[in-house]
């Protein structure tokens, strides 16, 4: 079927100072984490907080996201991998024969965090704002937790796109009017190497998309969901909805309800983009196949959502 937007995505690595790479998926985060301070500090003027305790807030946050989601994925996706790979859940580094780390310890490879699940950070930002309202804030958890899911929610439409960025969490096949070929996900560096014989991989994948001549390679590259973008898209709405509802109504008064809100919201955007993605593993296999990890993890999260909405009561 002829799809009538069907895109190539090649996208640069990220921006490229001569001295240094800035990765898209790294400036995302960057962009995030930024975002969400600008939000919280207009939000702790108007509840009369210190902007010290802002800093706090900050760091807190940036660690519990970073812990939480990496071990999320650790223990929600890839266990089998990982409990004979210890010392890869805390370093940026694979084992591989062939590989080594910077150059300069054989066996290993220097990879990045790749790996990193969305309903562990919200576990871990949930324990963090425990001990930071206990510790730091000197209020209740909720309170924190009703304000705090709204940089929250900014934050992940910049993460999605940081995903889209990396070719990574893609979609399906699809044979509607709309899709992307997902070039990097199809091919390897050096598999994009070998197959051009261009040895540079960044050429050898600028050659599949552009030249005639590797017409042949572009054709394996199937046209897909990009569910990146997807999620990006429906979470504008969601900051949006609880942005409004904390600003111009009196939701903020009621202890637990922003908070529930976007537990329902932003997982059950988790769970109806979750039917037209790729498998990311887990333990999906072990239940049927009947919902994918990330569909069966988000279930928890909207009924603890639908709690704190219905028993949401206004503050004195």
């Amino acid at each position: 079927m002829t799809h009538a937007l069907n895109l190539v995505w090649n996208p640069s690595e990220g921006l490229d100072l001569g001295f240094f790479m800035i990765r898209y998926y790294s400036l995302m985060f960057v962009v995030a984490f930024g975002l969400g301070w600008y939000i919280m500090k207009h939000i702790f003027e108007r509840e009369g907080e210190s902007i010290d305790k802002l800093d706090s807030l900050f760091i807190w946050t940036v660690l519990a996201t970073l812990i939480g989601a990496r071990l999320g994925h650790v223990f929600f996706y890839d266990w089998e991998y990982y409990r004979n790979h210890i010392v890869e859940i805390a370093l940026p580094i694979r084992e591989n024969v062939n590989g080594n780390l910077l150059g300069f310890i054989k066996g290993w490879e220097f990879t990045g965090f790749t790996g990193l699940a969305s309903h562990g950070a919200a576990i871990s930002i949930v324990i963090a704002m425990y001990f930071y309202s206990k510790n730091i804030l000197k209020r209740p958890q909720l309170w924190i937790l009703d304000r705090v899911v709204i940089p929250v929610a900014s934050g992940a439409i910049f993460v999605r796109l940081g995903n889209f960025f990396n070719s990574e969490i893609i979609g399906k096949e699809t044979t509607s009017s709309f899709g992307i070929r997902f070039l990097r996900d199809q091919f390897s560096p050096r598999d994009a190497v070998n197959a051009t014989g261009i040895t540079n991989p960044n050429e050898a994948y600028s050659a599949i998309a552009t030249d005639p001549k590797f017409a042949d390679l572009l054709a394996q590259v199937p046209v897909k969901h990009p569910t990146q973008l997807y999620e990006a898209f429906c979470y504008i709405f969601v900051f949006a909805i609880l942005f409004f509802l904390y600003w111009k109504t009196e939701a903020r008064k009621k202890s637990g309800f922003l908070f529930g809100l976007f537990l329902v919201l932003l997982f059950t955007v988790r769970i109806i983009v979750e039917s037209v993605k790729e498998s990311q593993g887990g333990f999906e296999s072990d239940l049927g196949n009947i919902l994918s990890t990330g569909q069966w993890l988000s279930i928890p999260f909207i009924l603890i959502g639908l709690f704190f909405v219905f028993r949401a009561k206004k503050e004195a």
